[in-house]
């Protein structure tokens, strides 16, 4: 979905309201102004602005309703608050995150990244750095997207392999049995777990399990 182009992905702006109730406070018209500038760029720019939402407890249904591709946090005094918002709305489904902000505190950009933002810009918003932020923005989503599948991948691997030794032992184990109890060599005591199985319809694994927990309760 994020090799498209970008004018074709569906970004949802999350950023304050721009009605400022106070009209002498001249940070909140700072940050509104700030805000109005970016969704103008955007537009200017060509790229598809399908939505602009608070950042409330309503955010993740509104963002897949909206089928959002890539999420612009626009926000300042309230940074920590909305970037929490924005986090726990994308957690079961990601999607790149960039974040506009005047503030240079080096340890708010660290948590920001840490906590999944793809691009953290400070005093960014001139019409032409928005499309190259995107595109950065972008490549690092999928490149963090890729690495987070091979770690997937390998762990479900490790897991395969520790499953399958782990069954191993248990079936060499109800063969072990077999061959004490029974007198039977190593290949027909398996033949006799793996007929007990087909039989019963049931895994191998599943035949030895039961019998060595049969074992163990009869002593």
């Amino acid at each position: 979905m994020f090799n498209t182009m970008l004018e074709a992905l569906r970004i949802v702006v999350v950023a304050p309201d721009l009605d400022i109730a106070d009209q002498d406070d001249a940070h909140a018209l700072q940050q509104a102004e700030r805000s109005r500038s970016l969704r103008i760029a955007l537009l200017e720019s060509g790229f598809n602005l399908v939505a602009v939402l608070p950042a409330d407890t309503y955010l993740q249904e509104r963002l897949g309703q909206l089928q959002a591709d890539l999420i612009i946090l626009d926000a300042e005094s309230d940074a920590r608050d909305a970037l929490e918002h924005v986090v726990v709305a994308t957690r079961n489904a990601r999607r790149p995150i960039v974040m506009f902000t005047n503030d240079d505190d080096t340890s708010n950009a660290r948590a920001a990244v840490a906590a999944g933002v793809s691009a953290y810009i400070v005093a960014g918003l001139s019409p032409h750095r928005i499309r190259p932020i995107l595109n950065v923005a972008m490549a690092r989503f999928e490149h963090e997207q890729a690495l987070r599948a091979e770690l997937a991948d390998a762990k479900t691997e490790l897991l395969d392999l520790s499953t399958e030794l782990k069954n191993r032992r248990i079936i060499e184990r109800a063969k072990g049995l077999l061959m004490q109890r029974q007198g039977l060599s190593e290949p027909v005591a398996y033949e006799k777990l793996r007929k007990t199985a087909m039989d019963k319809n049931l895994k191998i694994i599943d035949v030895a399990q039961r019998m060595l927990d049969v074992a163990e309760l009869l002593g």
